[in-house]
Parts: C-alpha cells; sequence; structure tokens
C-alpha cells in the first residue's frame, strides 16, 4: 500500500503497520467529506482525524440529519471508491489557503489556518473535485479504501469546548478486505452485548445518576466486587513489602505548585477557597505521598520505601467524554510511590513489573509493553531524563520483555512505561503504568542520609497496576461478559426452592453456605423453578442449587453451573469443598 507522506514523498506500508493503518483510515475519511460535501453542498466541514478503529469527521449542517442521510453518504461513498480517484499533494501559503477557504465558505478551516504561523507552507490533498486543507498522510488511491462501515453519530462542540457549536460527528471505520471488515463489525456486536454501563446496570453493580454525571454510585453488588479487588490488591502488596497510607483529599495551592501539576494539568483540577486560601482536590495522590515521606528523615539502609494508597481523585472532565466507569470524574486509584537509591532503579523496576504480570495473568489478560519517552511539556535537565529513560529500558531488557518506543508520551516530570492489556475479545486497554521521576524529589527538597553521611536525593517511581479501580471493573465486566469467575462473583450460589414447601430446607441451606463464607442468595418467590433458574442464569450467577423432596430427604443439594444444563447432587459438605478447590485454584 503506497502512502503519500507529509512530506509529499510516496513510501509503501502494510495496513497492519502502524503509518499504514493510519493513513488508509485518513483517507477514508476525507472520501467521507467528499460524499457529504457532493450531496449537500453548503454543509461546512470541521476536523476529520483517524482513530484508533476507525476515523470520525465532524460538520456543521444546515438541516435536521437523520439515518437516512447517513446511508445516503455511505453509498455516494461507495461511488467515490469506485471512481478510483487519485490523490495529490500540494502546499499554499497561508493567504493563498485563507482565500480558498473563503471561496469554500469553510469558517472551522479558516480558524485552523489563523491558529497556524503566518509563515507556514499549509498543505492540500486532492482527490477528484474535493480538496482538504490537512497535514496527512494519505494513501495514494480511493479504490483503496475496499471495506467501510459508517458506524455511528454523536453531537460534538467544536475543539471540546461547550462554549462552541455543537458539530455532528460521524464515525465510520475502514479496512483493505470485506472478511475483515466483518470480523470487526461482529466484535462490536459483540461487544455491545457486554457493555458494562447494560451489564452493570442488570447486575445491580452501580450506577450513575443525572444528580452526578461523571460520578458512580457503587451498589452492595458492585461495592462487593470492588473490595474483593481492593482486598486481592492488600494481600499482594503486603506480600510485597508495601505500606498502606491515605492522604487528605483537599490541599492547598502551593503544595499544587510544588508538584508542578498547577502549571501542568490546572485545567483538568477542581479548585475551591477555604479561610481566604485557594486549594484543589487532588488529581493525583504523589503530591500527599511525598508529604509523608518527608514527615521524618530516612537512611539509605531504609530504601526502597514502598508506600501504596488507594486513593480517591478528581478529574475535570469534558461531559462529551464521560463514558460509563471507563472515563469518569472520580476514581481510586491504586497508586504507589517507591522511593529508592539510583542504583536500586532496575530491581525496583523488575518487581512492579512482575507484581503487574501477576495481577493480569490472573484475570486471564495477556498485555504488550510501550516505553514512552520525554515529552515537549516537560520538567527537568536532559541528564536527568537520559538516566531515567535508560533506567527503565536496562529493566526491560534484562527481563527480555518485548516492547515498543512511543516517543514523546512521557509524563511532563519522567518517563514512563504502560502496560496494554488485551481482553477476551480483542480489545486493548491501557491499565498499569511505572513512572521514574528524578524530578518531585527535587521539587519537594526530599532526601536520605547515604552510607557515606551526606544528604542524597532519593528518586521515585510512580506505578498503578489496576489504575483506576473503578475503570478496572468495567474492564472486567467486559471481558467476562458478566460472568465473573467464582472468586470474584458477588453471589456465588442461588438457592433455588421447587415450592413454598421446601423454602426452609432452602433457608437452611443458605445459611450454611455463608457460615462457610459462601456468598449466597435465595429465590424464595412464588415462581415455576424454570423461571428461577432463567432468572438466576441472567443474574450471571455461577452455581445454582435446586432443593425439592429429594434433597430434603436425602439432606443433599441438586446444582447447575450457570452454562450448563446437567444436574449433580452433592452433601452440604462435598459441595463447599468444590466451591472452595475452585476458588483456590483460579
Amino acid at each position: 500500500m503506497k502512502v503519500i507522506m507529509k512530506n509529499g514523498l510516496v513510501k509503501d506500508f502494510k495496513f497492519e503497520e502502524k503509518e499504514g493503518k493510519n493513513a488508509f483510515r485518513h483517507t477514508a475519511s476525507h472520501v467521507l467529506a467528499q460524499a457529504v460535501k457532493r450531496l449537500y453542498p453548503t454543509t461546512k466541514c470541521a476536523i476529520g482525524p483517524m482513530i484508533e478503529d476507525g476515523f470520525y469527521y465532524d460538520f456543521e449542517f444546515d438541516f435536521e440529519f437523520t439515518a437516512a442521510n447517513l446511508v445516503e453518504i455511505e453509498q455516494e461513498m461507495r461511488k467515490i471508491v469506485k471512481e478510483s480517484l487519485s490523490l495529490q499533494r500540494y502546499t499554499l501559503n497561508r493567504e493563498e489557503a485563507l482565500a480558498l477557504m473563503k471561496e469554500k465558505n469553510e469558517p472551522y478551516k479558516i480558524e485552523l489556518i489563523n491558529d497556524l504561523p503566518e509563515d507556514a507552507q499549509l498543505s492540500f490533498y486532492q482527490q477528484g473535485d474535493y480538496a482538504e486543507l490537512c497535514a496527512g498522510p494519505h494513501v495514494t488511491n480511493t479504490s483503496l479504501i475496499k471495506a467501510f462501515k459508517l458506524t455511528a453519530t454523536a453531537g460534538a462542540y467544536w475543539r471540546g469546548n461547550e462554549k462552541n457549536k455543537m458539530l455532528t460527528r460521524i464515525y465510520g471505520t475502514a479496512f483493505p478486505k470485506s472478511s475483515e471488515l466483518e470480523v470487526y463489525l461482529q466484535s462490536i456486536e459483540e461487544a455491545k452485548k457486554r457493555d458494562h454501563r447494560k451489564l452493570g446496570k442488570e447486575l445491580g453493580l452501580f450506577t450513575i445518576l443525572d444528580e452526578g454525571p461523571g460520578f458512580p454510585f457503587f451498589l452492595p453488588k458492585g461495592m462487593i466486587l470492588k473490595n474483593l479487588l481492593i482486598d486481592y490488591w492488600r494481600k499482594l502488596h503486603t506480600r510485597e513489602g508495601y505500606v498502606e497510607i491515605s492522604t487528605p483529599m483537599m490541599l492547598n495551592k502551593e503544595l499544587w505548585e510544588t508538584s508542578g501539576h498547577w502549571d501542568h494539568y490546572r485545567e483538568n483540577m477542581y479548585t475551591t477557597v477555604i479561610d481566604d486560601t485557594d486549594f484543589a482536590i487532588k488529581p493525583m495522590n504523589c503530591p500527599g505521598g511525598m508529604l509523608v515521606y518527608k514527615l521524618q528523615p530516612h537512611s539509605y539502609r531504609e530504601l526502597p520505601i514502598r508506600m501504596g494508597e488507594l486513593g480517591l481523585v478528581h478529574r475535570h472532565e469534558k461531559s462529551g467524554a464521560l463514558h460509563g466507569l471507563m472515563r469518569v470524574r472520580c476514581f481510586t486509584q491504586d497508586d504507589a510511590h517507591i522511593f529508592m537509591t539510583q542504583e536500586q532503579i532496575t530491581d525496583e523496576i523488575k518487581g512492579v513489573v512482575r507484581l503487574i504480570d501477576e495481577v493480569y495473568s490472573k484475570f486471564g489478560f495477556k498485555y504488550h509493553v510501550e516505553l514512552s519517552t520525554r515529552p515537549e511539556n516537560s520538567i527537568g535537565s536532559d541528564e536527568d531524563w537520559n538516566v531515567a529513560t535508560e533506567g527503565l529500558k536496562k529493566a526491560l531488557d534484562e527481563m527480555q520483555l518485548e516492547y515498543v518506543i512511543n516517543e514523546g508520551d512521557g509524563a511532563f516530570y519522567g518517563p514512563k512505561i504502560d502496560f496494554h492489556l488485551e481482553d477476551s475479545i480483542g480489545r486493548t486497554w491501557q491499565c498499569g503504568t511505572i513512572q521514574l521521576d528524578f524530578q518531585l524529589p527535587v521539587r519537594f527538597e526530599a532526601e536520605y542520609i547515604g552510607a557515606d553521611g551526606k544528604k542524597h536525593r532519593p528518586i521515585m517511581i510512580h506505578r498503578v497496576v489496576f489504575g483506576s479501580i473503578e475503570r478496572f471493573i468495567g474492564i472486567l465486566i467486559e471481558h467476562y461478559a458478566g460472568k465473573f469467575p467464582l472468586w470474584l462473583a458477588p453471589v456465588q450460589v442461588k438457592v433455588l426452592p421447587i415450592s413454598d414447601k421446601f423454602a426452609e430446607y432452602g433457608a437452611s441451606v443458605m445459611a450454611e453456605l455463608q457460615k462457610q463464607g459462601i456468598r449466597c442468595e435465595i429465590d424464595n418467590r412464588d415462581e415455576k423453578i424454570g423461571y428461577k433458574i432463567r432468572e438466576a442464569q441472567l443474574g450471571k450467577v455461577p452455581y445454582m442449587i435446586v432443593v425439592g423432596q429429594k434433597e430434603v430427604d436425602n439432606k443433599l443439594v441438586t446444582i447447575r453451573r450457570r452454562d450448563e444444563n446437567a444436574q449433580e447432587s452433592y452433601s452440604i459438605q462435598e459441595f463447599v469443598q468444590l466451591l472452595n478447590n475452585e476458588i483456590e485454584g483460579f
């Protein structure tokens, strides 16, 4: 697949390669815009980037857009693909570009051009009767866009600013082959069935109410799930030598100025005033962790100090970006901060990598690793950044762990390792991260006494395993399609009496299971047993116990597994042992 690069040179790429996929889908967005302009010439075009699974384009229509319009546009796109239009790149100076966009009545393009330097040479890509202001890259011909689908529409504020005009965003995806598109569309349908917002409501796990957009409410069963994850987290971290702290949710502005967040993250922070002093609700836990470290002097003999915190943080997310538990305004971050000497960097990084690998393996996730380097908006010396980056590389190389370099995507205070896990239907999620930080210890004047009796700066690791516990729960809901493994299921067993006559025996069975630490419920409704079984299956309960006359007479329980129709009978003790074996074996 030939691609016209941003400099106008043509190179060969495969669709599987990032550059090839981006160029392919960016061209598909231009085909979409061309189709829209052919059908509705007065429409104004905004932006049309590629995204992870496809592309989108934002438009201002002067009529009410409907599903019928989407069908028309897709049909017109097919015509454009069949026309086999070559793409040509050319450049204009700022004055020429502005004149062209004024002639075409494209105010959003004019605004974009006005934001660029006056001496900028602006690139355009022409395909047939359509020319688009764009940096590229693009494939060389529209005929390459063989398989595509417009998937959804949504409202989107221009430039993400709620004060700007609401535009219509059209989403789509594109592949070189129809078979690849078909597989993708099937995965989308499967993803809809697994949507954590839908399943979270059906299973009684969480809700988000109008009174608190972006602020999740966890319901009783959801709290069981959340606490099970927290208990597991605490058990692992105690084993690995971490201590746990809890820092205040709100701290004064001076702290955030010292940490650098006030200058680099201010727009995402909630603020208030107390006694004429500015305060911020914490978006991160690390500055509070620094204060705890500084409460007493430290010796090199104490290092590394591994300090964990399950801290509730708040971040100002735009309403259009909110999405169930995946993007919220408050969440519990399973932070830890490790204070260490420079000589301990490699071993500590390895320890965190092993911990993350253990956790993801337990849940059945595969993952890949990215090493992100210094961004433009950053603090600290080149020397510190080089040492930090090489420290991360060394740890990964010594563990023989494959990784890719993600240039310029590090945190503002240091490089990082990101873990992108893959769920059961092939989607990837960025959760775990390890960030190496030379800067905060300097800014907070943190110290330890070295073997030479002199004061030294510790080096700091910021790391999370789950990332956001709320988001991780959302991922788990979709990964398991709500069918949690037995150890994690909020309700492990449901007792189903065949009739009221057997309710007393059913209650005694439930009481014995609960005594043995099994999370159990009983369905005593006056309904047929088939209905009760179906309801329990809809609730994704791992085990159902059916009790009737045979069970009462023989002091047995008859069980059905969640996804099986076969029935087996056990004594209560045998059944408890079966459950414990399954829990311990996971």
